[in-house]
């Protein structure tokens, strides 16, 4: 369950429309017993993002994400990378290092293509050690900047 402090409507809707093959599948409310004024707002948004499902729930501004907790994303190309580093630290996103960032809601995310396991497993430690200190050096991964770590090595 994502804790969401008080956007899980806003914060589903951006996901779904991030990540291809994602929908939403269920809004909650508070009921009309609920405190305060929170009778009719949103309590829970599950949603669906490549067959894995979530729930974000209006948590307040009392919890708040943390790096541990972070979601991994394998990209099949650096235009897919791209897309994603850009949408997720867009209008308030953090980007860090090594491929991880921080979208908007403040959830972390590991935006990962899957050449970097490729290199960084081959079985030549020379080769895999400099995809490595290459990688080590990028906040956003650049495909091109490994592999050419890697072609050197």
């Amino acid at each position: 369950m994502l804790v969401v402090r008080s956007s899980a409507e806003e914060a589903a809707n951006f996901y779904v429309s991030t990540f291809e093959n994602s929908r939403i599948l269920d809004i909650t409310r508070y009921g009309e017993d609920a405190p305060g004024d929170m009778a009719g707002r949103v309590l829970t948004v599950t949603f669906q993002i490549h067959g894995l499902d979530f729930t974000a729930l209006n948590g307040g501004p009392t919890f708040k994400f943390t790096e541990a907790i972070s979601f991994v994303v394998d990209c099949d190309s650096q235009a897919e990378v791209d897309h994603l580093w850009d949408t997720l630290t867009a209008n308030g996103g953090e980007e860090s290092q090594c491929g991880w960032l921080k979208d908007k809601y403040g959830l972390s995310w590991q935006i990962v293509p899957t050449l970097l396991f490729k290199l960084m497993s081959d079985p030549n430690p020379a080769k895999a050690g400099a995809v490595t200190q290459a990688m080590l050096q990028m906040r956003k991964i650049d495909t091109r900047l490994l592999q050419e770590a890697y072609d050197k090595a």
